[in-house]
């Protein structure tokens, strides 16, 4: 693909939704000029009709405009029109939406009782069994044809009964068939949508939304992207549900979430979101709604100028090529500079919320995995020496030339060093002078522009465009903001940047206690897979068909190998979210059945039907044996 067909938003520096066609669920519509629509999934057994219900009312009332339910069997869906009916008497209009995996019977029936079905054309009419398969064309041909007629009866149906549909893929659950031709690619998980896409249009029916889900926000961005690219080529505009698969619980999975759905977001895309969370339903509606929001007055801020060209792939990952300074740029992790310059006569104490414990006792410092490493201390001089990974950042007219201290200029100065050096400056002034930094120099870009992402975005297009490969540390400032806001807005704008490899390290500014805003900071690195430096727990958020307590046991996991630095682990609550959606980590534990847990390295079974009591130990010999256990 030429980077002449890179379209996938209408504007690449300013918001302008893309305007998808309207899609009718129940009374309810989305999509066109409709407001960003908030949903969510239950987690209750879907035969417990007032369990259900109940739990769709306090959905409702925390902000949900659509419920979504499985139906993993027939039962299943026959008892929809169970929990629609006692919610209409309960007074709850509110559209339902059948989860489907596996079952077009359960599918058909769904679709005669409720407004919406959901199918995932990963195991709608496939089964996935991890073959690589070669196909001919026309043995291709035939597969599409066979999966044409398992599919048009429920299409059929949806037409019949003004049934909406969503055809939403997963990244952990393509086909064999996908996966032979395509491989483990967004554009297999974009196919895998078009195939069934295409069979609806030639049907005439077009109540459909689609997805493009993944655990990494990265694969995600690219997938949705690259369907919208797939969908201005050939005139399509079927609205988008957004949402990150398994995201996690707690700040981890808010921040996950946040890195992938408002990257997208940022770009004008979307119609509708879900937040994934290990958590109860209720809790994952306000943090969609908070993602929403922040796009209600976006069309009033102040206009970029437009970039005629792009020269950032918007469909596959590939860090901006910059020197390598110190540790610093070329293939580094993105590095954090922290301020110190308004604390007076600064201690080894000041440090702590950084990372940095001073033992006075043996003069020794502890460095932990969420540490800073510069500090920059403005006019401002230290009285005691510091650990050999953090460096100084000090204004040059006070700069030690002393190791691991380096001078920051402002924007135009003459430099005069040759080591590491750091030249600050706004955006704006980019463009009015000839760029002429030195190879030694870091720099560190600020906004002044409402839409902060973006600008800085802007800039990095022309600094590939112009080969300048200074590595950048992104600063923004974030105002008046409380503690949950400042996480989903510092994850969508810096992960916006991080997955598309367009920063070097990050400097943020924001009146909230220290150790959250590194927490925060890392949780978006960790996110985007950009800088590891703990555990990341790919846990699915619960539903009916989930096998055993998944909150609780993430949790006790999570006591159990918080400490396996870089160790992906896949908590699933069954098999339909289990190898496959647990896509790239490096260990698994799926409800196999009622207490009983299977065990996964990768994506190979290791040891099946183990009794739940047992299976936490299980897990921890399993990470024992394949060498990736450290203590605690």
């Amino acid at each position: 693909m030429t980077k002449n067909n890179w379209k996938y938003c209408n504007d690449y520096t300013n918001y302008s939704r893309f305007v998808s066609r309207e899609v009718k669920i129940g009374d309810l519509a989305l999509g066109a000029n409709n407001p960003l629509r908030i949903q969510s999934m239950t987690t209750t057994d879907t035969m417990d009709t007032i369990a259900t219900v109940e739990q769709t009312i306090r959905m409702v009332e925390s902000g949900c405009e659509y419920v979504r339910i499985t139906a993993p069997s027939k039962k299943e869906a026959e008892n929809l029109g169970k929990i629609k009916k006692e919610l209409k008497n309960r007074g709850y209009d509110v559209p339902l939406i059948a989860d489907i995996h596996y079952t077009p019977n359960a599918a058909e029936i769904a679709a005669r009782l409720i407004e919406k079905v959901r199918v995932n054309p990963g195991n709608y009419a496939d089964k996935k069994k991890f073959q690589q398969i070669e196909y001919s064309d026309d043995d291709y041909n035939a597969e599409l044809d066979r999966i044409r007629e398992k599919f048009s009866p429920l299409v059929n149906i949806c037409k019949e009964y003004g049934t909406a549909m969503r055809i939403g893929t997963n990244h952990g659950s393509l086909s064999d068939r996908i996966l032979s031709r395509y491989g483990d690619t967004p554009l297999g998980m974009v196919e895998s949508a078009m195939e069934f896409l295409r069979i609806c249009e030639d049907l005439n029916y077009h109540n459909i939304v689609l997805s493009m889900k993944a655990s990494n926000p990265k694969v995600m961005v690219n997938a949705y992207r690259l369907l919208v690219n797939h969908m201005m080529e050939v005139g399509m505009n079927y609205p988008l549900h957004l949402g990150v698969t398994e995201a996690g619980d707690g700040e981890d999975g808010r921040i996950k979430s946040a890195a992938g759905i408002g990257t997208l977001l940022e770009d004008g895309l979307g119609d509708t979101i879900r937040v994934s969370l290990t958590e109860d339903p209720e809790f994952e509606a306000p943090v969609a709604k908070a993602l929403a929001d922040r796009y209600t007055l976006r069309n009033a801020t102040k206009k970029l100028p437009q970039i005629e060209k792009i020269h950032v792939n918007p469909f596959e990952y590939k860090r901006r090529v910059t020197n390598s300074i110190e540790n610093i740029g070329g293939s580094e992790v993105p590095r954090v500079i922290v301020d110190l310059s308004d604390v007076h006569d600064i201690k080894p104490a000041h440090l702590f919320p950084y990372g940095y414990i001073y033992h006075v006792s043996d003069d020794k410092w502890t460095i932990q995995d969420v540490a800073a490493d510069f500090i920059y201390l403005g006019d401002q001089s230290l009285t005691f020496d510091l650990p050999g990974t953090l460096g100084v950042i000090q204004n040059r007219a006070e700069w030690e030339p002393k190791s691991r201290y380096y001078p920051v200029f402002e924007w135009g100065d003459d430099i005069d060093t040759e080591s590491l050096c750091f030249v600050e400056a706004k955006t704006d002034e980019i463009y009015k002078q000839t760029i002429d930094l030195p190879k030694n120099a870091v720099l560190i870009l600020t906004t002044t522009h409402d839409h902060g992402m973006a600008d800085h975005r802007r800039i990095f297009n022309y600094f590939i465009e112009n080969k300048i490969q200074n590595p950048v540390i992104v600063k923004r400032e974030y105002i008046n903001l409380d503690e949950s806001l400042f996480q989903l807005y510092a994850s969508t704008d810096f992960g916006a940047l991080l997955i598309d490899g367009l920063c070097d390290g990050v400097w943020v500014d924001v009146d909230l206690p220290r150790q959250r805003i590194m927490a925060t900071i890392f949780g978006f690195f960790q996110a985007t897979r950009t800088r590891i430096s703990k555990t990341e727990y790919i846990s699915c958020p619960s539903c009916g068909r989930t096998l055993f307590d998944l909150q609780e046991t993430t949790q006790l996991i999570r006591s159990r190998t918080s400490h396996l630095k870089g160790v992906k682990i896949g908590i699933m609550g069954c098999i339909v979210n289990g190898p496959g959606e647990m896509a790239d980590a490096d260990y698994g534990y799926v409800g196999s059945g009622v207490g009983k847990i299977t065990l996964y390295k990768g994506q190979e079974v290791v040891d099946k039907a183990i009794p739940s009591e047992e299976a936490v130990d299980r897990l921890i010999d399993l990470i024992r044996s394949n060498g990736d256990w450290v203590e605690a």
